[in-house]
């Protein structure tokens, strides 16, 4: 039986600098990272490659970074799609990717960014697969908006689907505060298989009424946590035949957790609780455009505020206003 294989992996969060959680040269671990995957692409016969979101840890990364992985990028020879995520645009705005790095590439041919309104037919071997995206949004995560995360059209035509969001969708409950999506929620979904990325912890693979939901996690740990630690970054393998075949690989370029994260600073403070600390340096994280995405601070500020939509939603296009002045000369 003849197949269409299909890869999958997310959150790269591609930059020239180190995190401050980082032990190794970052740079050069993201890049072993990415070729590794292109030799899997290879080895394996792949089709097509999907990516999750957030390829670039912000919109304006510099040209010296995204000449050296569009390089490596363009080594891959098969179609090679993309949803964007909340670090690849402006202003939490899907309307702005052209005024971004990763808009270049994709105007360049290196990547193929999936609008939300996009229907892209995947095709081999008589197998037919649809193929629909979301980019992230500042509300996507919202109880009323379900929707982003469910498929209800399928053309007749087509043996398979495939939905791929950016956006907190997760296995279980999570902090309360932090809004998520439950798979439980979206199971109604017409949706084949539905991938996301945006949630770097990732969760086992889920398959509800012949329907699976999957994020393998991020290609690269820059939290310091216990949990990230003991992760092992990996890719999914998807093989659509008679049936659905899906495969985990664990990267093996990404060393031991504890080899390359530094909690110097946590253990410092065992007096202290753990989660206290990570705490503060998930919004330190949050307080810096290179770390700092002022995006996120207020979204926080607004879920707990209560704020109008119409306030957040010209709150964040004056930010994206301010973020892209001066970037080409306008």
């Amino acid at each position: 039986m003849l197949h269409l294989k299909v890869l999958f992996f997310t959150d790269t969060h591609i930059r020239g600098t180190n995190p401050k959680n980082r032990k190794d040269n970052f740079v050069d671990t993201v890049e072993k990272k990415l070729i590794e995957i292109t030799d899997i692409i290879e080895k394996h016969n792949v089709d097509f490659v999907l990516h999750g979101g957030d390829l670039f840890d912000r919109p304006d990364i510099s040209i010296s970074i995204a000449s050296r992985f569009s390089m490596i990028l363009d080594k891959i020879k098969v179609p090679f799609y993309l949803v964007s995520g909340n670090h690849d645009v402006y202003g939490h705005n899907p309307d702005t990717i052209y005024r971004t790095m990763l808009g270049l590439l994709d105007i360049l041919g290196v990547i193929k960014i999936i609008k939300g309104n996009e229907k892209i037919i995947l095709e081999k071997n008589n197998i037919k697969v649809q193929l629909t995206a979301q980019p992230y949004v500042y509300d996507i995560d919202s109880p009323e908006n379900l929707d982003y995360y469910i498929v209800k059209d399928i053309r007749q035509d087509v043996n398979y689907s495939i939905h791929m969001v950016h956006g907190m969708l997760l296995d279980k409950p999570f902090i309360k505060g932090i809004p998520y999506t439950l798979v439980d929620d979206i199971k109604d979904t017409l949706a084949d298989i539905t991938l996301s990325g945006h949630y770097h912890a990732g969760f086992k693979t889920l398959k509800i009424d012949n329907k699976y939901f999957i994020n393998p996690g991020s290609m690269v740990r820059i939290s310091n946590s216990l949990k990230e630690i003991e992760r092992i970054p990996k890719i999914v393998l998807i093989e659509f035949g008679k049936d659905i075949q899906i495969t985990e690989i664990p990267l093996e370029s990404a060393l031991p957790g504890e080899e390359v994260l530094d909690r110097s600073e946590i253990e410092k403070n065992l007096f202290k609780n753990e989660r206290i600390m990570e705490f503060k340096q998930s919004i330190d994280a949050a307080l810096d455009f290179e770390k700092m995405d002022i995006n996120e601070v207020l979204i926080r500020v607004s879920n707990a505020e209560g704020v109008e939509d119409n306030v957040i939603k010209e709150a964040l296009r004056r930010i994206a206003n301010v973020q892209m002045k001066g970037i080409s000369g306008d």
